[in-house]
Formats: C-alpha cells, sequence, structure tokens
C-alpha cells in the first residue's frame, strides 16, 4: 500500500523558516509530479510548488523567491524550504504525487497533511 507521509510543520514565528519533507512509501514503480499544496481556514486548497522528476520545478506568486521545493528520487521524497515566512503563510501543508504502484495503475495519491503556523 502507497503511503505519502510529510513531516516538519510547526509554529514559527514572522520571518522565521521551516522545512517540509514528504517521503513516499510502499510499492512504487515511478512517481512523476510531486507538489505541495496548502489550505488555510475558510479557504480553498491551493498549490503551492510542483516539481518533475527531471527536476523542473513551478511556485505560486506568493511563494517565489521565499519557497524551494527540491526532490530526492533515490529516496522517494520531497522537500519545502520555507523562509521569510509570513503570517499568511499559515495553512495545513499537503503532499501530492503522480506516481505509479508496482501493482495498480496511475494515480494521484495525498499525504495527512501537516500544520504550518506562522506566527509572534
Amino acid at each position: 500500500q502507497v503511503q505519502l507521509v510529510e513531516s516538519g510543520g510547526g509554529l514559527v514565528q514572522p520571518g522565521g523558516s521551516l522545512r517540509l519533507s514528504c517521503a513516499a512509501s510502499g510499492s512504487i514503480f515511478s512517481i512523476n509530479a510531486m507538489n505541495w499544496y496548502r489550505q488555510a481556514p475558510g479557504k480553498q486548497r491551493e498549490l503551492v510548488a510542483g516539481i518533475t522528476r527531471g527536476g523542473s520545478t513551478n511556485y505560486a506568486d506568493s511563494v517565489k523567491g521565499r519557497f524551494t521545493i527540491s526532490r530526492d528520487n533515490a529516496k522517494n521524497t520531497v522537500y519545502l524550504q520555507m523562509n521569510s515566512l509570513k503570517p499568511e503563510d499559515t495553512a495545513v501543508y499537503y503532499c501530492n504525487a503522480e506516481l505509479i504502484p508496482d501493482s495498480d495503475p496511475i494515480g494521484d495519491y495525498w499525504g495527512q497533511g501537516t500544520q504550518v503556523t506562522v506566527s509572534s
């Protein structure tokens, strides 16, 4: 059974940094795109950043220049380095991956989410 498990969330002061990690486990043949989404209270879930297997990246305008997405294909892990955090970055952050399990067709998988709170 494929699982995505996030870690690294927490409480940080404005201007601070956090690094999120998301590891995919289980019987996985290949992982295509890996993404980070977030959902703040009362708002829709939004794409924060994405990265292809080859390393091409894209970012929401609100986080460009502050967040960096990266991945380690050997570890089936994606990271989100978040710097210069603002209170408006407060949200539950979700990992998402398009992957091919060993015995199932390609699918879209989600982690359980990790809370990021930016507050003084």
